[in-house]
């Protein structure tokens, strides 16, 4: 009998101890849920954005040198001035320069000239002209020449007869004065009248002989001296009149155009060694640094000016290739900049590379933003964070950000229910700064999703609701 009133009695206890722990259970856990941040699950527009940092830069910007030695005569512009393009802004003294700078200004005067005549001047293409005509006319006579050397045409038919009428007439001459002589040739040598006889026989058959050279020569051809010479100068004419021709044509309808673009390089090259003795500015911007003062001696290399066109801003980043087939050219941009930390400003996409860099094994694509609404704050090397709306969505399912836990490698939400706190396993879309789209789990809208859940977990890998 008394030991089933011990057996009632522990069994009693064993309740009252269930009893009180369930209780104790309870009240923990009603603890631990007061201190919890919840937020029921809602859908709404989300703003998906991209986010990268980069560095803002100038449209365009250069550091100015000196390229050659002298002494600084002049300095115009100073840090924070606005110059226009070519406008000067330090130059070196003349007798500082060297030689070959100083003697560069001759040279560019003589150039310059030779330039204006040869736009201006009909003097070469008259001097073409002049030299085709020539040329033209030593090819006619060297080809009159050829032609009335060869046979058949040293003459005309009235010349050979009138040449051959003057042969005959010539030895009758000839034997007319040797009948003379003949009756005189026993007379001595000194006799008058011997002599005068013998002198007119020898006039008479020297006027025969060239009679007859000239009956054979026009009856003749020229012999292989003769003909090649004359073939010779037929072709040195014919090489004239296509030289001639060429000058003509290159000068016909004004200086040809090689002729002046070498002109217009010589007066360049020239000025490029005047320009040595200036610094100018190569396109309108500021003045960002000014590193001289006159009376400074400098060389090849010397830094002068900082300049930088500061009229449109940039900002450089690198996006992932998980995120770069989401950016275009044209999409909107916001922007932080660490130096102006209470404002913000606004931008654009304007160029995506189409290659990627890849730096330790992650590849990154290069994006420019261009800055729309700049003011003063913003300067050229400031570091910037860029966020690109890459997509605008309505009525998705959103989650907070920071509710987003990582379990077992799987994204989940703790969601509360009654008393208890249940990871949900969430499939994450887009997301902004505050808020991802929910694109596939449990979640329902209407969830009780906590902010804060704890961080200890008990053995049973849920939360732990104990004190």
């Amino acid at each position: 009998m008394k030991r089933k009133w011990w057996i009632a009695l522990i069994a009693a206890a064993i309740v009252i101890a269930i009893v009180v722990i369930a209780g104790v259970v309870r009240s923990g856990r009603a603890g631990a849920t007061e201190g919890l941040q919840t937020v029921r699950a809602e859908t709404g527009e989300l703003t998906a954005l991209v986010g990268a940092t980069g560095t803002v830069r100038a449209n365009q910007a250069a550091v100015l040198t000196f390229q050659t030695t002298g002494i600084v005569e002049s300095v115009s512009a100073r840090q924070g001035q606005v110059v226009t393009e070519d406008e000067t802004l330090a130059a070196l003294s003349l007798s500082s320069l060297p030689a070959q700078v100083v003697l560069a200004q001759a040279d560019r005067v003589a150039a310059q000239r030779a330039l204006d005549d040869l736009l201006n001047s009909d003097l070469a293409r008259t001097q073409a002209q002049l030299g085709l005509a020539q040329a033209q006319d030593a090819l006619d006579l060297a080809e009159y020449r050829w032609r009335n050397q060869q046979q058949g045409y040293r003459a005309s038919g009235d010349t050979i007869n009138g040449a051959r009428a003057n042969l005959v007439l010539a030895q009758t001459e000839v034997d007319r004065a040797e009948d003379i002589f003949n009756r005189y040739s026993g007379a001595s040598e000194d006799d008058p009248t011997r002599a005068l006889a013998l002198s007119n026989l020898v006039a008479a058959r020297q006027q025969r002989d060239f009679a007859q050279r000239q009956v054979d020569w026009y009856l003749g051809r020229p012999n292989v001296i003769d003909q090649a010479v004359l073939d010779a100068n037929v072709a040195l004419a014919e090489a004239q009149v296509a030289d001639a021709e060429r000058a003509w044509e290159r000068v016909r309808d004004g200086p040809p155009p090689e002729d002046i673009l070498a002109a217009e390089a010589r007066v360049a090259a020239a000025q490029s060694s005047v320009n040595l003795a200036r610094i100018r500015a190569p396109f309108a911007g500021t003045i960002t640094s000014a590193d001289v003062m006159p009376g400074d001696q400098v060389a090849p290399g010397t830094v002068a000016f900082g300049l930088a066109d500061l009229s449109r801003l940039f900002v450089d980043v690198d996006v992932s290739e998980v995120d770069i087939n989401r950016v275009r050219p044209g999409q909107p941009v916001t922007l932080t900049i660490d130096a102006a930390p209470n404002r913000s400003y606004q931008g654009t996409v304007v160029d995506v590379a189409l290659a990627g860099v890849a730096v330790q094994g992650v590849v990154n694509f290069p994006v420019t933003v261009e800055l729309t609404d700049a003011d003063e704050f913003v300067l050229p090397g400031m570091t910037a964070a860029v966020n690109i709306v890459v997509e605008q969505m309505e009525d998705v399912l959103l989650v907070p950000n920071r509710a987003v836990r990582v379990r077992d490698g799987q994204r989940v939400v703790y969601v509360l229910r009654g008393a208890q706190l249940v990871p949900v396993a969430v499939v994450l879309g887009a997301s902004s700064d505050l808020y991802s789209q929910v694109v596939d789990g449990e979640l329902q809208v209407g969830d009780e999703i906590v902010l804060n859940p704890p961080t200890v977990f008990d053995a049973s890998g849920g939360p732990f609701m104990g004190r």
